[in-house]
């Protein structure tokens, strides 16, 4: 365990603050560990709070929720030491008999600090599983931990012949995200005054969100997060698996750290993980397999070919795969729980309908919609869309956690571009800006041959990497109405939005699309979250 923890920061309490936080986490020095003893509301609070703060979870547990629960009762509860348990009758019906249902009925809030934005994006592959993701557009990143800038030391970089150059490196893409970050600011104070409706906390939110979000680009992947996960027992498990087979050392390191804490709380559930003829096994057929398709694919794909994208920074979507019968097949389905005939007999009938018939059915099928968290029912997963997606780092780390799509990327690298904001222009700091991406692309190159797993570290979030995102039109619809909606981030907004013009034009699918009533086609807003921090300060203030 020692080596493990030896790359990451450890936190420092007071010994009253210890004595509190023993009672709630299964540690209080590592940068994994399990929520115990709280009220489920209190975790899922906790962790929506994280998502927009810079502090740890035990941190902020202790600033902001300690003081409002009564913690006298749990005086003798040490969760650090872990838990025993009766386990023979999940030994016998999980273990021997290998009910996996029972290891559904087990779930954890799990606290995962200090991973790499490589590492984050293995962590949220379940689809099974919550999470909840430290937001760029919240945090300032130029804030250090122990001293040092926020970024993942791979020990085996670091002690190579790279290590100092890379340290020197990622200190200097910080040193300008920080410098830039008082320019993009007061620049948008320049381009969008304070109104005197706006309290000044209101308008200093929005405005820390537009310069945020401006300069993200700069940081690279190797840039660290905190992510809360709520999984089942099964969830874990795969995700384990997963971890441990992937080829990327900090990944199986933190798999490491995961399963010892987990198993202080649900350890019958993970017993298989790294048996030899279970768990060790299956994360071999995991490695053997990929393995396999490494080969497979340079032998017949051979060198990467030259990359033929466009330059101008707007994300590319392309149809690559869409049923022609697709709103056919939907009417079928809509009328399907309706009716006593075979979904064969509905589809004929279907075919044969006036277009007047369909709309009204798919119109009957929608309802009223009154606001985009209404949503029609699962005949809408009968029909499907497969786009392949050329986008920034960054707006692919938001689209990625949509969990119930099949969504598949390749490995990040300088080859395809990366975006520029445009107010990075108008502000003056292009050149700053260019200098950061060139820094992160040498030193992408310089690691690729030797680190070839951990050379994406080196990436900035504003360089282009291909992903393709296969969704049903009930997804779709979930999908690109929360992505277009004006507080959203500019670069996955236009992602979505091209999807869903492509849905009507290209596709054809112009009544489906339709439904999806609640995408926003408008430009980008003056400042995003303005109106959202408006809303907030309403609720606080109860008017």
């Amino acid at each position: 365990m020692s080596t493990a923890v030896a790359v990451y920061v450890a936190e420092e309490f007071s010994p009253e603050e210890s004595d509190i936080l023993r009672r709630y986490f299964t540690n209080l020095d590592g940068p994994v560990f399990a929520l115990v003893n709280l009220p489920e509301v209190v975790k899922g609070a906790l962790f929506a709070r994280y998502s927009r703060s810079a502090k740890s979870l035990r941190r902020l547990f202790l600033d902001e929720f300690v003081g409002e629960l009564d913690i006298e009762g749990d005086r003798t509860i040490d969760a650090t030491v872990g838990l025993r348990r009766a386990e023979e009758l999940y030994d016998r019906v999980f273990l021997e008999y290998g009910d996996d249902s029972v290891a559904q009925l087990g779930g954890v809030h799990l606290a995962c600090e200090q991973a790499s934005n490589v590492l984050t994006k293995v962590l949220e592959w379940g689809r099974l599983m919550s999470y909840l993701e430290q937001s760029t557009r919240y945090i300032a990143y130029d804030t250090r931990i122990g001293g040092r800038f926020r970024y993942h030391r791979d020990p085996a970089v670091l002690s190579s012949h790279l290590g100092t150059r890379y340290v020197g490196d990622m200190d200097r893409m910080f040193d300008t995200y920080a410098g830039l970050l008082p320019v993009l600011q007061e620049w948008f104070r320049r381009e969008f005054p304070k109104v005197p409706a706006d309290s000044d906390l209101v308008y200093r939110q929005a405005i820390r969100a537009k310069a945020f979000d401006a300069v993200r680009g700069i940081l690279p992947a190797a840039s660290l997060s905190n992510v809360g996960i709520y999984g089942t027992g099964q969830g874990y498990e795969q995700l384990l698996l997963r971890m441990r087979a992937h080829p990327l050392p900090e990944a199986r390191t933190y798999a490491d750290l995961m399963l010892y804490e987990l198993r202080k709380v649900i350890p019958s559930f993970l017993k298989r993980v790294d048996l030899d003829d279970r768990g060790v096994a299956w994360s071999r057929y995991m490695a053997d397999n990929r393995t396999s398709m490494e080969e497979v694919a340079e032998r017949l794909l051979g060198p990467p070919a030259p990359d033929t994208s466009t330059s101008d920074g707007e994300p590319m979507v392309t149809l690559v795969d869409h049923d022609p019968d697709a709103e056919v097949k939907l009417v079928a389905s809509m009328l399907y729980p309706y009716s006593s005939r075979s979904e064969t007999d509905l589809m004929e009938t279907a075919r044969t309908m006036s277009v007047e018939d369909r709309l009204a059915v798919m119109a009957a099928y929608e309802g009223d919609r009154t606001n985009r968290r209404h949503k029609p029912g699962r005949a809408l997963e009968r029909v499907g869309y497969r786009f392949d997606v050329l986008a920034d780092y960054g707006a692919f780390r938001d689209l990625q956690r949509h969990r119930m799509l099949t969504i598949e990327w390749q490995q990040l690298s300088p080859r395809h571009g990366y975006t520029r904001p445009a107010a990075v222009d108008a502000s003056g700091a292009a050149p700053m800006f260019d200098e950061a991406m060139e820094r992160s692309a040498t030193l992408h190159d310089a690691m690729v041959e030797p680190f070839a797993h951990q050379a994406p570290y080196a990436v900035s979030l504003a360089y282009r990497v291909r992903f393709a995102m296969q969704l049903n039109a009930r997804e779709a619809m979930h999908v690109l109405e929360l992505r277009t909606t004006p507080q959203g981030h500019p670069a996955y907004r236009s992602v979505a939005q091209q999807m869903h013009r492509i849905i009507e034009h290209e596709a054809g699918h112009r009544a489906i699309a339709a439904m999806m009533r609640f995408v926003d086609h408008s430009g980008e807003p003056e400042l995003e979250r303005l109106e959202s921090e408006r809303r907030a300060e309403r609720r606080r203030l109860g008017t």
